[in-house]
């Protein structure tokens, strides 16, 4: 699997997700499959104007290669000195544009999903991005259309590749459905047919199944995971397993899992601090007792917790109690 001039060894990447796919959150997942990696997208503006808050998202952790840098903005002068941005200080091998975030705040703004009601300007804000990487990789994230009476995917995938993007990832819902009902592989496979860069699917998967199917339906290159993830990041080995005929190894014990969730913790702990950690963990620690039984309990005092020792009581409570 090639993207550009960049070779990747595995099959499998994980999507780029505010809020979810942190430096921590990807050090983690690569540690367990060796997975492509991707960064939460970054806004070319608070690139250009060098915005503390925005640059922090362009950290990529040791070892992390290759890896792409996500990037949004809607006007061409800011995307083509954001991208150089970008992969300047983050040193990543590729460059993403995120033209699929449904989000009311950046659709009104003219990002996202927005550029597909557009496709000359989308393809325009693709080649700027294209002088800004100066002969590394540029890629496309995208939705099926804007809405189920406007769906162009097919049309925006064949004006990318004339562009001069180096692969697509295609997300099988519009902006309109956000993120129901069921993604629709069949249209992704019409992508594939008609583009000649790699494609990645990218829609419901959640289990090595899916990966699997989404595939042999699609005739896609790579499979991009995204929301069952979060809290699962066994699930993206067990997707690499499955896509390579190897046996799929199990889900960890609940008491295993809870040093992934400690590693996790102190990832972003390093990065940025311990009450910060102690916050943005507290969802992702509840992602990751979704489906464990008798967890009522120790979800209310995560929603509680502040410090690292609470994180570490917390975490001793769920080893002994519940696993």
């Amino acid at each position: 699997m090639k993207i550009g001039n960049v070779e990747l060894n595995t099959r499998v990447a994980l999507a780029p997700m505010a809020g979810t796919t942190d430096l921590a959150f990807r050090a983690v997942c690569r540690e367990l499959s060796g997975c492509y990696t991707v960064t939460e997208m970054v806004s070319v503006m608070g690139l250009c104007y060098g915005d503390k808050k925005t640059t922090s998202l362009l950290k990529l952790g040791e070892g992390e290669r290759p890896a792409a840098v996500q990037i949004f903005g809607s006007r061409e002068d800011f995307v083509e000195r954001g991208a150089a941005l970008a992969l300047e200080q983050s040193g990543a091998d590729i460059l993403d544009i995120n033209m699929g975030c449904p989000m009311p705040k950046e659709v009104r703004e003219g990002n996202g999903a927005a550029l597909m009601r557009d496709p000359e300007k989308a393809a325009r804000i693709a080649k700027a991005a294209i002088r800004g990487a100066a002969g590394k990789p540029v890629t496309v994230k995208f939705r099926l259309g804007w809405d189920s009476g406007s769906i162009n995917c097919v049309e925006f995938a064949r004006r990318m590749e004339d562009a001069g993007v180096s692969a697509v990832a295609v997300h099988g819902r519009t902006r309109a459905q956000l993120y129901r009902p069921a993604a629709n592989w069949d249209y992704i496979r019409q992508v594939k047919e008609a583009v000649s860069v790699p494609v990645i699917a990218n829609g419901d998967v959640f289990t090595p199944r899916d990966a699997v199917r989404i595939l042999n339906i699609t005739g896609a290159d790579m499979v991009m995971v995204g929301r069952g993830a979060q809290g699962n990041p066994w699930l993206l080995r067990q997707c690499a397993a499955a896509l390579e005929g190897r046996d799929i190894p199990p889900l960890p014990p609940l008491a295993e899992r809870c040093g992934v969730i400690a590693r996790q913790f102190e990832l972003i702990r390093a990065q940025k601090g311990e009450r910060v950690a102690c916050l943005e963990m507290r969802k992702q620690y509840m992602w990751y007792l979704r489906g464990v039984a008798y967890a009522a309990y120790w979800k209310e005092q995560i929603c509680k917790m502040e410090t690292a020792e609470d994180f570490y009581r917390i975490t001793d409570g769920v080893k002994r109690d519940l696993a």
